[in-house]
């Protein structure tokens, strides 16, 4: 999952990103309403982290030029303006979920992956893709019962490719979900983990199509 956090306040901000990026995420920070709009423009998330009060402007003004403009990514609103009337106004403006400050790092990963599980039109918080089991919850995988090991972009790999099971998953995309803005991308990142992720959930769970990308076995 790639999450975008706007947020100005940067011991917040990296606390953000070091926690979810414990649960797998890969996570982009930005500090105003400006930087928000632009990242959105150039890249695909698949939840944004949004504060309120942001040094040149609401976060609800970048909220509303989101759905203005038919970008439909889940937003969860995180603000000190915690009264029944701001987080009405926040649901009202197109927010998928909200909550105020101080507030529990699992609680608010667990929202988030909610809030990206309707997004991407799941029911289930488990995928499920033939013998292959994925808890994003928790980052267990199973096959055919069986605990499997691992590592975070291995995860974040499997995790793209069974999020919608059968469909072509092109291989940008797929770097897109583990490097943020501050990494370098190697040439060759997704082949290896590809690879690797053969030899523990099966050569045969994961499909390559020639010149497009990969795709999840369903059975």
């Amino acid at each position: 999952m790639r999450i975008l956090v706007v947020e100005d306040d940067p011991v917040l901000s990296n606390g953000l990103k070091v926690g979810l990026g414990l649960t797998g995420a890969t996570v982009d920070q930005v500090a105003n309403c400006t930087d928000a709009l632009s990242a959105l423009a150039a890249c695909r998330f698949d939840a944004v982290v949004l504060d309120l009060m942001l040094p040149d402007g609401s976060g609800l003004d970048v909220l509303k030029t989101m759905r203005k403009h038919q970008d439909q990514t889940p937003v969860l609103l995180l603000t000190a303006l915690d009264d029944t009337a701001d987080r009405i106004a926040g649901l009202d403006s197109g927010a998928d979920d909200y909550m105020g400050k101080p507030f529990d790092l699992d609680e608010l990963a667990a929202r988030i992956r909610a809030i990206a599980r309707r997004g991407a039109g799941r029911a289930r918080a488990v995928m499920i893709a033939g013998d292959v089991e994925l808890d994003p919850s928790n980052l267990h995988v199973k096959v055919k019962d069986e605990h499997v090991s691992l590592s975070r972009r291995e995860f974040a790999v499997l995790s793209a490719l069974m999020e919608r099971p059968g469909v072509i998953r092109s291989k940008s995309d797929i770097e897109e979900r583990l490097y943020g803005w501050q990494e370098e991308v190697e040439s060759n990142t997704v082949e290896v983990h590809i690879h690797n992720l053969r030899n523990k959930i099966g050569r045969k769970a994961i499909e390559t199509v020639r010149g497009l990308g990969y795709r999840m076995r369903i059975t």
